[in-house]
């Protein structure tokens, strides 16, 4: 099959042809013609697949020019990063149309979105709160809406959206086209489909929360957070391979202060390392973007804000520095490479604590991510006694999620002044032990 099989307009086509279309991909193939025929439907493929195209090529072909004042298609997406992405790709394929369209999202006034609206606009691509807001202001009016496109689906439920999509949902037309894309399935976007969509039909591509093909996945066990450092300057310093990578942290702290190291110890200060997190600036986000997609930045660090906020066709690994507690974002993250048909890495560290997660993951994308030795020439710390400690209450805690009547394998007793540290009162129970012993096997599973 080939785009023009879709009967598409020219305009469209010469788009398509600009942007280095060949064919359709699987979700497109699929999606595009009942989109055409207006049906509802349930977009569920893995990120990199071309589902932004899946719904915006027959959206264009439907609406075709500009006409009125009013949106008469709304995209929600849970990001800044997203928002704008999709905006990028409503530009591509509406070049050779008189179409309008705008997106707005929060980080930055709107006063220089109210005047774009007030210009007219035919498709409103928008983060939730952003829409509301200016809904509320009195500057959307919504009665034109013929089409509302909820992509990242899973994504919003995970970023507690569910209470503005309700509202928008109120503040719309009942008689629209409504379509819902995730790279995911879970039960609260099973629910919010049964609300949202009519009668939909249901396009899957792949088996849902199914990790890219051309992603090589490995995992590296490490016994401490030093371990970590060492390893990640170990895979930076090979620029060979490791030529445009995403390094994904849990926190904004953890991901400043790898930005510092990384800069301080492995990249000698240059420009082609960057960082990005909810605390950053707008601007500031978005120069690093643009300066990773071009190539001018090699190494960019990442909290889970911009797993889905980046298309970038060539980056070679992505690195899971921390694992994420949100399962549904491991395949987000590694969905960052192997994209538009080229390969990539994944690799991620795990920590004897991180072995629960890892276990509920690979539930997940049913597969079992295969584990690699550490290098040999990698320095192998110690693990300190506080860390140690930490991560045997970290896997009680995990025990007990499990088991409410697991009563934990040690207790402390209090401090009293002029003490030393914290001491146990009851040595470490069998399971402790058990997971102690685990940590020190990384070493020894290493050496063999």
């Amino acid at each position: 099959m080939n785009f023009e099989d879709f009967k598409l307009n020219r305009q469209l086509l010469n788009a398509i042809a600009d942007a280095g279309y060949d064919r359709p991909t699987p979700i497109q193939e699929q999606a595009i013609p009942l989109v055409l025929q207006g049906h509802d439907v349930l977009g569920i493929a893995q990120t990199g697949t071309g589902k932004t195209a899946a719904y915006l090529l027959p959206l264009l072909m439907r609406i075709k020019y500009a006409q009125g004042q009013h949106p008469r298609a709304l995209i929600l997406a849970p990001t800044r990063e997203l928002v704008m992405q999709i905006d990028v790709a409503v530009q591509q394929l509406c070049q050779y149309t008189d179409l309008r369209h705008l997106a707005i999202y929060g980080g930055l006034g709107p006063k220089t979105q109210i005047e774009s609206l007030q210009k007219g606009v035919d498709i409103l691509v928008a983060t939730p709160g952003r829409f509301l807001d200016l809904y509320l202001k009195g500057e959307i009016f919504t009665r034109q809406i013929e089409t509302l496109i909820l992509d990242e689906a899973d994504k919003m439920m995970d970023m507690g959206f569910m209470p503005q999509i309700n509202r928008i949902l109120e503040v719309i037309p009942r008689k629209r086209q409504n379509l819902l894309f995730s790279a995911t399935f879970p039960p609260r976007v099973e629910k919010l489909s049964e609300n949202f969509l009519e009668a939909p039909i249901r396009v899957e591509v792949s088996l849902q929360a199914t990790t890219a093909e051309k992603v090589t996945q490995l995992i590296y066990e490490v016994p401490n957070f030093r371990t970590k450092i060492n390893l990640l300057e170990h895979m930076i310093q090979d620029t060979e391979r490791f030529k445009r990578v995403m390094v994904f942290v849990r926190s904004k702290v953890n991901a400043d202060n790898i930005f510092k190291f990384l800069r301080r110890k492995v990249m000698g200060g240059q420009d082609e390392l960057r960082v990005i997190h909810g605390n950053k600036g707008q601007n500031t986000r978005i120069n690093a973007m643009e300066a990773f997609k071009d190539g001018v930045v090699r190494v960019l660090v990442a909290t889970d804000v911009a797993a889905r906020g980046i298309d970038v066709t060539e980056v070679s690994h992505v690195i899971n520095f921390d694992v994420p507690l949100i399962y549904e974002d491991y395949v987000h993250r590694i969905g960052r490479t192997g994209r538009a048909n080229l390969t990539g890495n994944a690799v991620t560290f795990v920590t004897m604590a991180d072995e629960y997660h890892i276990a509920k993951i690979e539930k997940i994308i049913r597969m079992t991510v295969p584990r690699t030795p550490l290098p040999e020439t990698l320095h192998v710390p110690e693990t300190p006694f506080e860390e140690q400690q930490e991560l045997l209450r970290e896997i009680d805690n995990q025990r007990r999620r499990e088991d409410p009547d697991f009563k934990g394998a040690f207790h402390e007793k209090k401090i009293r002044p002029g003490t030393q540290k914290k001491a146990i009162q009851k040595s470490p129970g069998k399971g402790a032990m058990k997971n102690a012993s685990k940590n020190t096997g990384y070493n020894n599973r290493r050496k063999k």
